[in-house]
């Protein structure tokens, strides 16, 4: 089997499993639309990871910090500075906001502050 085949299995996994967990719930379609929209981008599903993994709030520098050494698989201080300030950019101005619509985020900015919003 090729790597692309093996690629498109799990691929197929993936959509069953999330489909056999939809089915029988009485979720809105338009709901559910939304939630896979959101949850379509990887940086957004890492930094909901990075962030209900914590039992407090985190900073979202740090945040950020823990979102680009799972993008790269390599620790914080192999990083580059730049690396790390374009994720912090982007979770601050796209991925941020979006979350925090969502209500799954909650953010106090006067301290830099990030926590789960449904809990």
């Amino acid at each position: 089997m090729t790597e692309i085949q093996n690629g498109n299995q799990e691929f197929v996994d993936v959509a069953l499993t999330v489909l056999d967990h939809l089915e029988g719930d009485d979720f809105h379609p338009e709901a559910v639309d939304a939630a896979l929209r959101l949850l379509s981008d990887r940086r957004r599903r890492l930094f909901l990871e990075v962030v209900t993994a914590y039992e407090e709030e985190l900073t979202l520098a740090d945040a950020a910090e823990a979102v680009a050494e799972r993008e790269a698989g390599r620790s914080v201080v192999e990083l580059s500075p730049e690396r790390i300030k374009e994720v912090y950019i982007s979770l601050y101005h796209d991925h941020l906001p979006r979350l925090l619509e969502a209500g799954l985020l909650e953010y106090e900015q006067e301290r830099d502050l990030v926590s789960p919003g449904y809990l």
